[in-house]
């Protein structure tokens, strides 16, 4: 795992998502309060928050228009599977998908001692493409994920 250290030497933010990473072009982390009852299986946190039969009616419709603007920036549509796990590596499962324009990832981690629900993305830019179509993206990125997971928080403090 690749870490991220304050000047001073102090406490390290590590992700997968940082994994062979020297730059990215866009981040951000979201966090959340693990409820006392969820699993702290980051497996079940990242294929619930990327769960389509879940997703609140609004993410819906944005991914929907990402499908139709995608063929314009000559973009293909997303393959089947895009948000699939890749790997899990101790608290920390990891989406990756890399295509010609840009790679995204995404790594979902669970820190039981401290009850924190992490989400990390990071995206690198491979072309101009990536570039122009994900900077719009990143303006609402923040609300999309912080909309799913509380949706995903809700659902999972139910379960155990």
């Amino acid at each position: 795992m690749s870490s991220l250290t304050e000047p001073d030497g102090g406490p390290a933010f590590r992700s997968l998502a940082f994994d062979g990473w020297q730059r990215f072009d866009y981040g951000d982390v979201l966090l959340a309060a693990l409820p006392p009852a969820a699993t702290r299986d980051p497996r079940v946190w990242a294929e619930t928050l990327f769960s389509p039969a879940g997703a609140p009616v609004w993410v819906k419709a944005a991914m929907g228009l990402r499908m139709a603007v995608a063929p314009l920036l000559g973009l293909e549509a997303a393959p089947r599977g895009v948000f699939d796990v890749r790997r899990v590596e101790g608290d920390e499962a990891l989406i990756e998908y890399v295509d010609a324009h840009l790679t995204f990832r995404c790594g979902v981690g669970v820190d039981a001692a401290s009850a924190v629900v992490r989400v990390t993305t990071v995206v690198r830019f491979n072309d101009w493409r990536g570039r122009v179509y994900f900077t719009p993206v990143s303006l609402v990125h923040p609300l999309v994920v912080g909309s799913m997971l509380r949706r995903t928080r809700r659902a999972l403090a139910r379960v155990r």
